[in-house]
């Protein structure tokens, strides 16, 4: 009987052994099965394309800011480049109108002259000839007047003759001509006729500006020789400085008098300058298609020399239009985008339901700690749409969406550059 009772117990101990690992292997599937679950929703959680999911801790390192698109007052312009100029009338080319030796140079490049002040002084003997003929001839007229009074006297006693009467006339007209002739060749030389009674001759002659302004140049040295065609120097009146400005002919409809030009030079970039509309061109300059507009410049003038080429702004009507910051729109390949907060609402009820429930299948306890960390590292999603840009203004920049977003939406006003990069490189681990 024992013999026969052996072999029934070893053998309900198999079963019972082999039922015991049937079902352990059966758990361990289950949880094996929970866990490719979560992994696989863990690989559903890859940001779709257009779109970026940053936490809050990569959002918060980064200098994330959200904002509107708000409606802006912005001022449309016109850049264009062209060239500082001081109008002719404001320059002068100093000669002198009669030959002679420099005796004195009073003035150097840099210098700052009224108008009648004595830049050169020019020696020569000759200059004394024209004076001594002056005094020559106002002795003669004095002389010449007697004679006249005499003939007339005569003529009225009938003690002379006519002719003797015309004659004396003809005389002192002819002197009187000459007195003046002599005279405005005195006054030519800057010397002054009735300074010469004394019988005081000048032999050196000044040579003085005629406007007021700042030497630009000084084309003689002491000693030289210089006669009406040799150039003293040259004088530039600043105060009248304009702008002559290059402007195609598609922008010039959009151009009237007194609109403001904000400018700057090319060796001093950082400083700007203003200017206002007076007058507008009406040829083309060349075969260019471009009109000059010319400009005078307001303000201090303090830097800016004939001549100097300069980069300019022309504003333009002011409109309101839809507009975000500057620093809110990257370019990629060519097109420009902002980046929209997206809801995420529903989705992110539904994540959180099926991290509930995975909580409650869970045999370990320490895996409702895992979710709720995980749920604590969802950050926000940002899609990118692209936009058009327009004028750009006052830190401002004018967009029109090319795709339909909410109205109230919110956008990356700043870091946009960030979450761009941190989209570029989710495209680039993508499988």
């Amino acid at each position: 009987m024992k013999n026969f009772l052996m072999p029934v117990i070893i053998l309900a101990s198999l079963v019972f052994i082999i039922s015991c690992r049937s079902k352990g292997s059966t758990d361990e599937g289950s949880n094996a099965e929970i866990v490719k679950t979560e992994e696989e929703g863990h690989t559903d959680e890859h940001e779709t394309p257009n779109t970026a999911t940053l936490t809050e801790e990569q959002i918060k390192s980064i200098g994330v800011e959200l904002g509107a698109i708000e409606q802006k007052q912005l001022t449309a312009s016109v850049k264009t480049n062209g060239v500082l100029k001081v109008p002719n009338q404001n320059k002068a080319s100093i000669n002198s109108v009669y030959s002679g030796i420099v005796k004195s140079l009073l003035v150097q490049p840099g210098n700052y002259v009224s108008k009648g002040q004595t830049i050169a002084t020019i020696a020569n003997p000759e200059f004394m000839q024209a004076q001594s003929e002056y005094l020559n001839v106002n002795a003669k007229i004095s002389l010449a007047e007697l004679e006249v009074k005499r003939q007339k006297e005569l003529n009225a006693g009938n003690a002379g003759a006519l002719k003797n009467l015309q004659s004396a006339e003809t005389e002192l007209r002819t002197l009187r001509t000459a007195k003046s002739t002599y005279e405005q060749q005195i006054q030519l030389m800057g010397i002054n006729p009735a300074s010469l009674q004394n019988g005081k001759l000048v032999s050196v002659l000044s040579v003085r500006s005629p406007i007021g302004g700042v030497v630009s140049n000084v084309m003689v040295t002491m000693g030289s020789y210089v006669d009406a065609t040799t150039a003293v120097a040259e004088i530039v009146d600043n105060s009248q400085l304009h702008l002559d400005l290059f402007v195609y002919e598609k922008d010039l409809p959009r151009l009237k008098n007194n609109q403001v030009i904000h400018f700057t030079v090319t060796n001093n970039p950082g400083k700007e300058y203003d200017a206002l509309i007076y007058s507008l061109g009406s040829s083309f300059e060349g075969e260019s298609k471009a009109v000059t507009v010319h400009a005078k410049v307001k303000g201090v003038k303090t830097g800016l020399i004939d001549g100097m080429n300069v980069t300019a702004v022309i504003s333009l009507e002011q409109s309101t239009v839809p507009a975000v910051p500057n620093d809110a729109i990257v370019t990629v390949a060519g097109q420009d985008y902002i980046f929209v907060l997206t809801d995420g609402g529903a989705e992110d009820e539904h994540n959180r339901e099926g991290k509930d429930s995975l909580k409650l299948h869970s045999k370990n306890p320490h895996d409702h700690k895992d979710g709720e960390k995980q749920e604590d590292k969802k950050g926000k999603t940002f899609e990118r749409i692209p936009v058009a840009k327009g004028k750009t203004d006052v830190g401002y920049t004018e967009i029109t969406l090319l795709r339909e977003v909410p109205k109230d939406a919110k956008i990356v006003v700043k870091g946009a550059f960030f979450v761009s990069a941190k989209m570029t490189n989710t495209e680039g681990h993508a499988h």
